[in-house]
């Protein structure tokens, strides 16, 4: 498991992405972050919604291999053809849709979240379709403000660092500034192109990513950031 913090960076974290503690409670005060240089202030969280099942079953129903990406294989077909599988997905969505069951720790992660003063903006970039997104945060989370809300149609999709530099301009913050929490190969590409930290929520089947170059922190459950956040978020990748 990746998890640090400041306190334990030591002097040997040049070059890393680093993040003061969110509460004063954190292994380093305040004033002590405030002395050490390259420590930034978090300014947001964007969060990716898409699952590994779901991509599994998406693939069987487009017929293609699992080195191809989705939406790219999508828009490579005929105008004509485009639309019924979009509605293959879709059909996928709307089923796992009434299945869906919250991350480990998502409930405790974004209660924490919200006692935050003044609060940290969150965000959602997804390469699914509206309706299980909105389903979802309706069911689970339907105090948490997110905004913006990206899906989809947002062109063009993760890996391309778009979406969370869309995000970061909304938020009129640096997207240095922000971190980028996923599942997948492309949620950590896009972070890291984007200048975002990024947090791998890490599963059985991608741990290829846990050591990856564009992989910051592993967590295993959601509520894992909670004591990374309040101590100080200390990445891996040199930047």
């Amino acid at each position: 498991m990746t998890t640090r913090s400041l306190a334990a960076a030591g002097g040997d974290m040049k070059g890393v992405r680093r993040f003061a503690p969110l509460r004063k409670d954190g292994d380093i005060g305040v004033a002590e972050v405030a002395e050490v240089e390259g420590i930034r202030t978090l300014k947001g969280i964007i969060f990716d919604m898409d699952g590994t099942l779901w991509f599994g079953q998406m693939r069987n129903a487009l017929g293609i291999d699992k080195s191809i990406d989705i939406l790219d294989h999508i828009y490579s077909l005929p105008v004509s053809d485009q639309e019924a599988a979009h509605e293959k997905i879709r059909t996928i969505e709307r089923e796992a849709m009434l299945t869906q069951v919250p991350q480990p720790g998502l409930q405790t992660l974004f209660t924490y979240l919200a006692t935050l003063t003044p609060p940290l903006p969150l965000a959602i970039l997804t390469r699914n379709h509206p309706p299980p997104v909105h389903h979802l945060l309706t069911t689970h989370l339907p105090q948490t403000p997110f905004s913006p809300i990206i899906t989809r149609e947002f062109r063009p999709p993760k890996p391309h660092p778009a979406g969370i530099l869309h995000i970061a301009k909304e938020w009129n913050v640096n997207p240095a500034d922000t971190i980028m929490v996923g599942d997948s190969i492309d949620d950590m590409k896009a972070g890291f192109a984007a200048g975002a930290a990024t947090v791998l929520l890490g599963n059985s089947v991608n741990g290829q990513l846990w050591e990856h170059e564009c992989t910051d922190l592993v967590v295993r459950r959601l509520d894992e950031l909670v004591g990374i956040l309040e101590k100080g978020f200390v990445g891996r990748v040199e930047r």
